[in-house]
């Protein structure tokens, strides 16, 4: 659903209205203008720089400002990274990594408090992203709901609709125009139309096409690291290229970044990770995987003829097991041929009746771009049967670099209307010249890079082609500053790049020891590598290589975690515990579509206000003689549970089975247990009932928690009371918390005095049902400069039945099911986790009662570490 027109008039004026919502996905400048736009430079990477844009998009690609582009993007969601200081680390990085544009989801039930009721402040600040992503020089693409998908609970919608999520509910419609106007009073801020930031109209959201990465993994499933393995670097390329068929050239990756659905977040079948196997993983870490983008993204941006393609005649190779797509720029008359090998096996294959005269080979499971006819850096390409990444003018260089697998065979052919004069700058290099036409054949990641630098050929300046695999691809930098365009060889990252007179200064990041080698404009001599200068010698490929290797990263030490303290909890089991603060279970109807059992009050979580986390019920009744059994339905996502008590002793507990192919994503149950003989008396008896409930349906209008509750032998009339969470963090905000007595008071806060706690080792070994936490505190000391990423890891026997909420100062990270999993490791976010100083670690367990429980291995994890990052500031944690 959109913003109506009426509203967002009101909010941004007529000219911003015509931008914001209207425009027609075929139609552009060359069917409404009469005129058409012909191949060219891209336009400049876009900031908020104070000047009107054009914006349309025809058949071919998007234009802005009467220039083509073909947009790149990847999603990344900053709900998912509740550290605002991380953004601006990811957007650097995708930047850097060939993205042009970021598209985001902005969900409601992150930012509501209430119904009218929105923050945008801390981890929820929309203007400062917006913000980061045009100093980053990303478009950006907003999906603001109401349903934003994106596997979190209810789609995004809001606990406290309580089930009213139907288009037909007028008080529902009401509820998603406040919430997307709200929205908008944030965006009209940053709108690249009218040159206030680099947001692009919302239509054009709707017609990028989602190349999906990965998908997020369910409870029971195989896990990220098995995801990696299926969803590779080459299953990548073929998503990726598969999107160049069609048109406009509007293409995106979901996600770019998956990140941590953290609190209660998750959709109903998913866990805490949504790695989703991304190009970057959760730890923020670039994977092999992204040399895809990477490639695609550089040569996007430096080639424009990939802006304006048609479908070409049909080709067809000569082994069939290769499917090739044929496309033409009809300007230019440049050929590209993508390539598909969906066989176990690398296949070599003609091309007949192409310009490609040598077999071309697409390894097992992939895909190849091939060009032909196509002028890079002012040559004209025969063929190649390795991809071009970038092309462009450096100094006094002409440079082209092409990429491909390790180990691949190379063969580039170049025209030139004179014999040229090749140099072998590395040893893998071999050519020939003959018909007016230099071939060249390099085997691709022997030793890094292999340059072969040509000069002659009846032209004035020499061209320098670098041949990269997949590995060396992902540490090439092409930057543009003002006094020229740079290319950078050899670190991890390449944040931002200036030319001071002969100076040229780079930010970035370094994983391991690395040489430096940059290419820059004429008259360069220094470089300066994060402030500190770099002695460098000039090569015969006419570029600074430095004479020593850049630093890696020092290995951080990170503590054990020791000096636990504990506490059991649940109360609210005890007949006496005094309940006369809850709110009365009383209501006869329900918004939600799930029936209300006839002549039986709404036990529905939602109805109550308590959409997130764990609920508790306590039943008063009398009248019990000849009672045998109680029946509680109840209905949960993925790996709910639910415990019951009869007056403070343990009936039971019933889980949600682990979910295989047949099963659905909601679930619902019911719990059957036997009444024990001493409590088959008038009473008065209390049950006392804690349900899990995990997350909602995409679309939020099925019941959560209780739904029913019979007995057999008997019908007592149940005077219920229900209690969830207390009133939303204020700066964690609503999905943070749930309904433990522990949650409710503050024992998962940095703050909360546990001297009085129990002193604890690990492992432990209790059998109870019911909740007991553990708390301890640990400091970090990570050195200066160095960004880690840490996590925290636990481990048990396989069959013993618990599970915890973890709480990181006071921030619920994640909820971790021992005799389930897959997930074992959980990111604590830098920002949330202080690198240097103190930390709050609490887990919260609940176990069943059937096997011993409690924590076995809990330890600290270096999931990835780099010199240089962003400056992380401290991500509000209140303690109390």
């Amino acid at each position: 659903m959109e913003l109506s027109r009426r509203t967002f008039g009101a909010l941004a004026g007529t000219a911003v209205l015509g931008l914001a919502l209207t425009g027609s996905a075929m139609e552009g400048p060359g069917t409404r203008r009469g005129g058409r736009v012909a191949t060219g430079p891209a336009p400049e990477p876009p900031t908020a720089d104070g000047r009107r844009h054009d914006i349309d998009v025809d058949r071919y690609s998007l234009v802005v400002d009467g220039r083509r582009l073909v947009l790149w993007s990847g999603e990344l969601s900053p709900f998912r990274v509740p550290s605002p200081s991380l953004w601006r680390d990811l957007l650097q990085k995708m930047r850097a990594h060939g993205y042009n544009a970021v598209s985001v989801r902005v969900p409601w039930n992150f930012h509501a408090f209430g119904p009218g009721k929105y923050d945008f402040t801390g981890p929820r600040n929309l203007d400062l992203f917006l913000r980061l992503a045009a100093e980053a020089r990303l478009y950006v693409l907003l999906r603001r709901g109401p349903s934003i998908g994106a596997d979190v609970d209810a789609g995004g919608l809001p606990g406290w609709l309580a089930g009213r999520a139907r288009g037909d509910d007028p008080e529902y419609r009401r509820h998603v125009d406040d919430w997307l106007a709200a929205v908008d009073r944030v965006t009209v801020r940053h709108l690249y139309a009218e040159g206030r930031g680099t947001v692009l109209p919302y239509w054009i959201t709707d017609l990028v096409r989602e190349s999906r990465s990965g998908p997020p993994d369910v409870w029971g499933g195989p896990g990220y690291a098995a995801l990696r393995r299926s969803h590779d670097a080459a299953r990548e390329r073929r998503a990726l290229l598969a999107g160049f068929g069609g048109r406009p050239a509007l293409h995106g990756t979901r996600p770019a970044f998956g990140g941590t659905s953290w609190g209660w977040l998750p959709s109903s079948g998913h866990y805490t990770s949504y790695d989703c196997a991304a190009p970057f993983d959760e730890a923020r870490n670039a994977t092999p995987k992204l040399a895809a983008a990477h490639q695609l993204g550089q040569l996007l941006r430096t080639v424009p003829d990939l802006a304006r393609l048609d479908r070409a005649p049909r080709v067809r190779a000569s082994d069939r097991r290769v499917a090739v797509t044929h496309l033409r720029n009809p300007d230019t008359g440049a050929h590209f041929y993508v390539l598909r090998n969906d066989s176990a096996e690398p296949v070599s294959t003609q091309l007949p009746r192409t310009p490609v005269d040598t077999p071309v080979t697409v390894p097992a499971r992939d895909a190849k771009l091939i060009a032909a006819g196509v002028r890079l850096a002012g040559r004209k390409i025969a063929y190649c049967t390795a991809q071009p990444m970038l092309a462009r003018t450096v100094g006094g260089v002409d440079l082209v670099v092409f990429a491909g697998r390790h180990r691949e065979m190379a063969q580039v052919v170049v025209e030139y209307p004179e014999e040229p004069v090749p140099t072998r700058m590395d040893a893998e290099a071999a050519w020939a010249f003959s018909d007016g036409r230099l071939h060249v054949t390099v085997p691709l990641g022997v030793g890094g890079l292999c340059r072969v630098r040509v000069d002659g050929g009846g032209f004035d300046r020499p061209l320098l082609l670098v041949f990269a695999d997949d590995a060396a691809s992902l540490r090439l930098w092409p930057y543009d500053t003002p006094d020229g365009p740079l290319l950078v060889y050899g670190p991890a990252l390449l944040r931002k790049a200036a030319v001071r007179g002969p100076v040229v200064r780079l930010t970035g990041d370094t994983t391991g020891e690395t040489g430096l080698e940059v290419w820059g404009p004429a008259g360069t001599g220094d470089v300066r590598w994060n402030g500190r200068p770099v002695p460098t010698v000039l090569s015969r490929s006419e570029s600074l290589v430095a004479e020593r290797p850049l630093p890696g990263a020092p290995r951080p030490a990170l503590p054990a975690l020791d000096g636990w303290r504990r506490r059991t909890e649940n109360p609210e089991s005890d007949p006496g515990f005094d309940d006369s603060a809850w709110r009365p279970a009383d209501k006869r109807t329900s918004g939600s579509t799930t029936p209300v059992p006839d002549g039986q009050p709404v036990l529905f979580a939602d109805d109550y206000g308590f959409p997130y986390g764990d609920v508790w019920y306590r039943g008063r009744f009398t009248g019990a003689e000849g009672v045998r059994s109680v029946s509680l339905a109840y209905r949960t996502g993925t790996q709910g549970l639910l415990m019951a008590w009869l007056d403070g002793r343990p009936l039971g507990t019933h889980r949600m089975p682990v979910p295989d192919r047949d099963s659905p994503g909601t679930w619902a149950a019911t719990a059957r247990f036997e009444v024990p003989q001493a409590s088959r008396t008038g009473g008065p008896h209390v049950l006392s009932v804690l349900v899990r409930p995990m997350q909602h349906d995409q679309d939020g209008t099925a019941a959560r928690g209780l739904t029913g509750v019979t007995f057999e032998g008997a019908s007592p009339d149940v005077g219920w009371r229900i209690q969830g969470t207390a009133e939303p963090d204020p700066v964690r905000g609503p999905v943070n918390n749930g309904g433990l007595y522990g949650e409710r008071h503050g024992w998962h806060l940095p703050g909360h005095d546990d001297t009085g706690w129990e002193e604890a080792e690990l492992p432990r070994r209790d059998r109870r049902q019911g909740v007991t936490w553990y708390r301890t505190r640990f400091r970090l000391d990570i050195p200066a400069g160095v960004d880690a990423s840490v996590g925290l890891t636990l481990d048990d026997d396989e069959d013993r039945a618990w599970r915890a909420q973890i709480f990181l100062n006071g921030w619920n990270l994640g909820q971790y099911v021992n005799d389930v999993g897959p997930q074992h490791t959980f990111v604590l976010p830098n920002g949330i986790l202080r690198t240097r100083g103190g930390n709050t670690l609490a887990l919260a367990v609940l176990s069943d009662g059937t096997t011993p429980s409690g924590p076995r291995d809990v330890r600290l994890t270096l999931l990835g570490r780099a010199a240089g990052g962003v400056p992380v500031a401290p991500v509000d944690s209140p303690g109390r």
